[in-house]
C-alpha cells in the first residue's frame, strides 16, 4: 500500500506541476521564435530556381535509367522466349 501513495503523490505532483511546464514550454517557444529570420524575396527566388533545376535533373536522371533498364529487360525477355 506505500507504494500506491507514493505513486499517488508522484502524479498529484506531476499534474499539479503541469500548468507551470506549460507555461515555460511557450515562454522558451516566444523566445525561439524571436531569433527566426524570415528569408529575402531574393533568396526565395534562389532558392526556389535550385529546387525547380534540381527536379528536372533528377526527373531526366530517372527517366533515362527507366527506359535503359526497361529496354534492356524487354530484350532479355524477347531473347528467353525465342528459344
Amino acid at each position: 500500500m506505500a507504494n500506491t501513495a507514493a505513486s499517488d503523490d508522484s502524479f498529484g505532483s506531476s499534474v499539479k506541476s503541469w500548468p507551470q511546464r506549460i507555461k515555460a514550454f511557450y515562454n522558451d517557444v516566444r523566445n525561439e521564435m524571436r531569433k527566426v529570420t524570415a528569408p529575402s524575396m531574393k533568396e526565395v527566388q534562389a532558392t526556389t530556381t535550385v529546387v525547380i533545376i534540381t527536379v528536372f535533373l533528377f526527373a531526366f536522371y530517372f527517366w533515362a535509367v527507366d527506359n535503359t533498364l526497361g529496354r534492356a529487360v524487354t530484350e532479355l525477355i524477347q531473347y528467353l522466349t525465342k528459344r
